[in-house]
């Protein structure tokens, strides 16, 4: 019998409610984010410095697997698009694609024996290679006018911040979330 046929109701439910939690946290922390940036006259340089998006949909996928992290990935920027404009259009294709696979990713490396810091600094390398990769198709393949190469790279050094955040407070929280789960048992 596959994974997926041995799903039981209680596993769908805890994977539906951790996606919806996720899709919360992502559409929220770059709103506080936002306004954090307007108070401080820095604009949209802390979301874009310390990624509030990635790091509930890297978390959802270690803790609850690829399922809920991968569609947790895909709906937070859609459904922040649709809320509150942001990521903008140009962009928003794209953040789909990259939280898809982070969300995706993780959720295939939860049960692999590694330290859990690896493990988030695979998934961005993956998702990073996966964000890139549509950028080149949507410039190259589709001469698509409204983004350049360059903001590949760009991102990469604006949001290396936010990589170090994570890869300090994801394993930090999934040992949290162990240690309750072993004291609960």
């Amino acid at each position: 019998m596959t994974r997926i046929a041995r799903l039981s109701k209680t596993d769908i439910k805890i994977q539906t409610v951790a996606a919806l939690l996720a899709v919360i946290a992502a559409v929220a922390l770059p709103q506080a984010m936002h306004l954090l940036g307007i108070a401080s006259g820095l604009g949209t340089a802390l979301g874009e410095t310390f990624l509030p998006m990635h790091l509930p949909i890297i978390l959802t996928g270690l803790i609850a697997g690829p399922f809920a992290g991968a569609i947790a990935g895909a709906a937070s920027p859609a459904i922040s698009f649709l809320l509150t404009g942001m990521p903008s259009a140009v962009m928003l294709p794209f953040m789909v694609i990259e939280l898809f696979s982070y969300g995706l990713f993780a959720g295939l490396l939860r049960d692999y024996k590694m330290p859990c810091a690896a493990k988030v600094l695979s998934v961005q390398v993956l998702g990073r290679i996966v964000r890139a990769a549509a950028i080149l198709i949507a410039v190259y393949g589709f001469s698509y006018e409204g983004l350049a190469t360059k903001v590949i790279y760009a991102s990469i050094l604006t949001g290396l911040p936010g990589l170090i955040l994570q890869w300090c407070l994801i394993p930090l929280i999934i040992f949290w979330v162990n240690n309750y789960s072993k004291n609960e048992k």
